[in-house]
């Protein structure tokens, strides 16, 4: 069963389909204004509250949805150069 999360429709961007069952992704950004506008929570309450209490939320594995960071290209090169590996 594909899972979502409660309240943040306008924060999902798209749908993995890679397994067998289809995967509901959301931008931890649009999540973060969702939470800002709503909640009247800061951003640094809502990130906070995204990662505390959704993004590690056990939701049963297989249909659970996926949160991910946007990036662009540029700043993706720029993390992965400041990567210790």
């Amino acid at each position: 069963m594909t899972l979502y999360a409660d309240g943040f429709d306008e924060a999902i961007i798209g749908l993995e389909m890679n397994g067998d069952i289809p995967r509901v992704v959301y931008s931890i950004e649009k999540m973060t204004l969702i939470l800002m506008q709503r909640d009247s929570m800061t951003e640094e309450e809502a990130v906070e509250f995204i990662y505390f209490n959704i993004t590690t939320a056990y939701l049963g594995g297989e249909g659970a949805p996926i949160y991910i960071n946007q990036f662009s290209k540029n700043e993706i090169e720029d993390i992965i150069s400041d990567m210790t590996w």
